[in-house]
């Protein structure tokens, strides 16, 4: 019997506060390759992993062994901890889920193989200098479609890909508490390229990338205890690695995979975690919009060494927070080469 696709080259990363007892659904899909437990809060509580699962945990205790004095850079009491297992990985590919994200099914009511779907997508080219309206032309029962280039028909690498969610959507706090009982019901049959210059809102519940390619700027920030905003963790990883990855000219997917996203996180918490980034927004998202980096610079870590200096440089002035988030991702960088001084396999 065939071993599953990247088997050997590919880490799950899950951060929990509790035991790990959703994997059971998921075993027909994920058992196969090994797992890396993100432990949050209390170390001393015990999370246990099904049967049958290869995985290794860490906590906070094992954080600050490990990056001593750096540790602060890694975020406590918030999913943003998750980004520790990107770092100390020793495979190319990361698919990370969280704890209350079940399989879905397709219209057909298949259940829906994730990790299966992503590692496609990962491994077919991106085409964001030119939109194709036919979604992704490389998916079975597609191609690109009259009066798209022949000269980019080959696409680019994928480095990312973005999947969805049915039943609770991923909406904040004031959306929640106008729709509180809305549910996406709708299974769309798709994959796209998001556009070269187009930012989007990355949700780290269902995401899957290349660590050669983006590793060192998914980054999920300064979040959580004693941080003044919360929630922003994945959507300010994405937005400095769409930034990175339109600049090396590699490409982001998102739509498919959906997974079952089950329990709604309570709004009037979600608001008082949110509220700051909310308003900071309206000058982030500009500033990601205009930034330039360096012609000609490809390494991931040297660009985000740069935009770590750009953020200091151009969103200080909207809270002396984000001079000390720009300290944090030049710590995340010099613990990700520690952790990973041969590179990327």
């Amino acid at each position: 019997m065939a071993s599953p696709e990247l088997v050997d080259q590919l880490d799950i990363v899950i951060p929990t506060i509790r035991s790990l007892d959703f994997l059971e659904q998921w075993r027909f899909a994920l058992q196969p390759y090994h797992i890396i437990v993100v432990q949050d809060g209390d170390p001393e509580r015990k999370v246990s992993v099904p049967e049958g699962y290869d995985y290794e945990l860490y906590n906070r205790n094992d954080i600050e062994r490990i990056l001593g004095e750096k540790a602060s850079c890694i975020s406590f009491r918030d999913s943003a901890c998750r980004c520790f297992g990107y770092m100390v990985s020793k495979k190319k590919y990361i698919f990370t889920i969280d704890d209350d994200c079940f399989v879905a099914k397709d219209p057909t009511g298949e259940q829906v193989n994730a990790l299966a779907q992503h590692i496609r997508n990962l491994l077919t080219p991106s085409t964001p200098f030119f939109f194709n309206t036919l979604y992704d032309p490389y998916a079975e029962g597609t191609d690109f479609v009259r009066g798209y280039p022949f000269s980019l028909r080959e696409g680019v690498p994928t480095a990312v890909s973005h999947g969805l969610w049915l039943n609770i959507p991923d909406y904040d706090a004031p959306t929640q508490m106008v729709k509180p009982a809305e549910r996406n019901t709708k299974y769309v049959d798709m994959v796209m390229t998001i556009p070269k210059g187009t930012l989007f809102p990355m949700c780290g519940m269902n995401l899957a990338f290349d660590r050669k390619l983006i590793g060192p700027a998914m980054y999920f920030g300064l979040m959580g205890q004693g941080q003044p905003w919360g929630r922003y963790d994945d959507m300010w990883a994405g937005w400095c690695s769409k930034v990175i990855l339109d600049h090396t000219g590699v490409g982001v997917k998102t739509g498919k995979p959906y997974i079952w996203h089950s329990k709604a996180s309570n709004p009037f918490v979600n608001l008082k975690r949110e509220y700051l980034g909310i308003y900071w927004q309206e000058d982030i998202i500009p500033f990601f919009q205009k930034v330039q980096l360096t012609e000609g610079k490809t390494d991931p870590e040297e660009l985000y060494l740069e935009l770590a200096q750009k953020v200091r440089e151009g969103l200080a002035h909207v809270d002396p927070y984000f001079e000390k988030l720009a300290k944090g991702m030049e710590d995340w960088i010099a613990c990700w080469r520690q952790l990973n001084p041969d590179g990327i396999p």
